[in-house]
Parts: structure tokens; C-alpha cells; sequence
């Protein structure tokens, strides 16, 4: 799967992981030691997410069921705890710097696709 910034034409992810059961969605990133430069975790239903037991920072952007960017915050650092967003429907957890690589902001069309 693949994340990609309709508005901008910029590429997020190609690597893309989906959390969409209870499991999946509880354990997120826990355990891991950082995501790669294309790697995206999209969590989903979610509207608000922690980073507490995280080691590295991530950018998180939280989804309209439209797919347009709800709200974007870059560099989440560990051991900490979002607002809710209740137009959001799910998040896409991102490498620390992404957001600003591609140059993605607040009202983005996204587009998620399979690759195969």
C-alpha cells in the first residue's frame, strides 16, 4: 500500500502497515526502534493516540473519513498524549520529518493504494 499527498503530488509512504483490529491497534509501534524513510502505520478507527513506551518521535496525521489531513503534528515525541479529533477516523503514524518532507498540511487530499 501507498500513502500519497493527492494535493501536493508528494509520495508519504510506500511501506504502509494496517492496524485495524484491537490487538493490532494497541500494540501500534510499541516495541520497535523507529520507522524507515516509507514506512507508515495507518491506524484505524482512531482519533486521538499516545506515544507512551515509545522510543523515537513520529508524525502523526489524523484522517476525515474523505481521506483529507484533519490535523497534522510533526515530531510527536515519546511519552505523549494527542488531543481528540473528532472529525478524524484514523491516523497515519509517520517517520519524524515526513510531514514536513512532503510538505503536507491541514486540508490535504491523501490517497491510500495498493500497489499490487
Amino acid at each position: 500500500m501507498q500513502v500519497t499527498n493527492k494535493s501536493k503530488a508528494t509520495i508519504l509512504a510506500t511501506q504502509v502497515e494496517i492496524a485495524d483490529t484491537t490487538l493490532r491497534r494497541v500494540k501500534g509501534l510499541l516495541g520497535r526502534k523507529g520507522l524507515n524513510k516509507g514506512q507508515a502505520l495507518v491506524i484505524r478507527p482512531c482519533n486521538s493516540i499516545h506515544t507512551f513506551f515509545m522510543q523515537f518521535p513520529i508524525d502523526v496525521l489524523f484522517m476525515d473519513k474523505n481521506n483529507r489531513v484533519v490535523r497534522a503534528l510533526p515530531e510527536v515525541k515519546p511519552w505523549r498524549l494527542s488531543a481528540v479529533y473528532f472529525a478524524a477516523t484514523y491516523t497515519i503514524e509517520l517517520p519524524a520529518g515526513a510531514i514536513r518532507e512532503s510538505r503536507t498540511q491541514e486540508g490535504d487530499l491523501l490517497e491510500l493504494r495498493d500497489t499490487l
